[in-house]
């Protein structure tokens, strides 16, 4: 049997899992009919999450180095051998939707760079150090300063760091919800939000929505009928329906929110991507808006860095006290690096890099997908491709990754029962443009295939 390994240098980490797999089979370490751990035992033997393992097993089976056998496991391929391991291209990832790397910013020389300037600093080792649970005063400061662009007169003490968004959204929810409250959030949303409902054990109200987002109508009969406890939104570049909420609609929303008394959680990745500055949900309602603000979006998921604003100072230590039971504090260094980069002005940089770069990218796709219904921000990491009557979302993802590319179904975003045939495109994963361009063009063959898809036209 295979002894589960890595390739630590590898683009993602499920790619370092499929090509020392290919490794082995080249070297011989293991031969075909041999078996595969089960995808639980690789997990905890590689110390990886199931998920990096799943996507690594598809990536495998896809490039036929691994077979499935209905209730007996999954075995290296009968007949490969050494060549053979070396003939399927990598996947084009377009399924996760991170920023784009700009060729002019090299986070292989910003990361130590920074590091070794904060360390070597006369307080440096302080960021080596425990802090508090609400993150050190100083990073509280930057983080005003920066937010302070889209959120008038914000003070330090309603700011809590966490270590990300995801880990944010879940220590708000587990201060203000209890086990069987509702959530509303959109038909289609972030698929975090759902990951936290399922742990919590909360039901999710699904909101109707159309091209500008939710519709407050839908909101407000959800609050009518189903006793909404929080309204869950993005309200900058919708993840993934790629839809901006215009202010008249914000305001309705947060009209609605007071009147029946629901907390808002305001998850705004994509907000620094914007040329324009859009008001916010926690200007329109302070006292009832958690707003969430992460890096991972407009700089790196690297940093691991993400700010709360909490509606007063004090609600920020109760969440403060959610965190230290969980994670106990955001990662020091990392925090350190980001107020440093806000500071002199390299986040923001970063971020108008990326606005370029992604606008290249969506300009790249709009010419590639002309005439194909999609939704997209010129300055977002992703569009969302509706799909033609002869497809589903499912069928579509599926033949698109046996043909080289990955891509993410509408149902993985649903909170309704009858989601919207559609995929998720992400056009930042891509290590250049020439990469995006290829795994565009096969998707745009793909879908202009009806033999493929898997209900007939009505």
């Amino acid at each position: 049997m295979w002894k589960p390994r890595l390739i630590e240098n590898a683009r993602m980490k499920y790619l370092g899992i499929v090509e020392a797999l290919a490794e082995d089979i080249r070297a011989g370490r293991i031969a075909p009919g041999e078996r595969v751990p089960p995808q639980r035992s690789v997990a905890e033997a590689l110390d990886v999450d199931l998920t990096t393992v799943t996507r690594a097993f598809n990536e495998a089976r896809r490039r036929g180095l691994v077979q499935a056998q209905a209730g007996r496991g999954t075995f290296v391929s009968e007949g490969l051998d050494g060549k053979a391991a070396d003939l399927a291209q990598p996947l084009i990832d377009l399924s996760m939707n991170i920023p784009s790397q700009p060729a002019d910013v090299d986070f292989r020389k910003l990361f130590p760079t920074g590091i070794a300037s904060i360390l070597g600093g006369t307080q440096g080792l302080l960021s080596l150090h425990y802090q508090e649970s609400t993150g050190a005063e100083p990073d509280r400061r930057a983080a005003a300063n920066w937010l302070g662009a889209r959120i008038e007169g914000l003070s330090p003490d309603r700011i809590v760091l966490t270590g990300g968004a995801q880990s944010a959204l879940f220590a708000v929810c587990e201060l203000l919800l209890r086990r069987g409250d509702v959530i509303a959030a959109g038909a289609m949303t972030y698929p975090g939000i759902k990951a936290v409902a399922i742990q919590k054990g909360l039901k999710i109200a699904a909101l109707d929505m159309d091209d500008q987002g939710i519709i407050p109508d839908a909101f407000d009969r959800a609050c009518r009928d189903r006793h909404v406890r929080t309204l869950y939104l993005i309200p900058s570049i919708d993840n993934p329906t790629t839809a901006t909420l215009p202010e008249e609609r914000r305001r309705a929303l947060a009209q609605i929110a007071r009147q029946h008394g629901v907390a808002i959680i305001e998850d705004d990745p994509y907000a620094p991507l914007l040329p324009e500055r859009r008001v916010t949900m926690a200007e329109l309602a302070p006292d009832l808006t958690w707003h969430i603000a992460t890096l991972s979006k407009c700089a790196s998921p690297a940093l691991r860095v993400a700010y709360v604003v909490a509606p007063a100072a004090t609600q920020a230590l109760r969440l403060a006290g959610v965190l230290r039971a969980t994670i106990l504090m955001a990662p020091p260094l990392m925090s350190a690096l980001a107020s440093r980069w806000i500071a002199d002005g390299t986040l923001d940089q970063i971020t108008a890099a990326i606005r370029v770069e992604n606008a290249l990218r969506q300009k790249l796709a709009g010419s590639i997908l002309k005439g194909m219904d999609f939704a997209a921000d010129p300055h977002g990491h992703h569009l969302w491709l509706r799909l033609p009557n002869h497809w589903r979302a499912a069928d579509f993802a599926e033949h698109a990754d046996r043909a080289g590319v990955s891509v993410v179904p509408g149902q993985v975003f649903a909170t309704a029962s009858h989601p919207v045939e559609a995929v998720r495109i992400s056009l930042g994963v891509a290590p250049d443009r020439g990469d995006l361009e290829d795994g565009l063009m096969l998707l745009s063959g793909l879908i202009a295939q009806p033999s493929l898809g898997a209900r007939a036209v009505v």
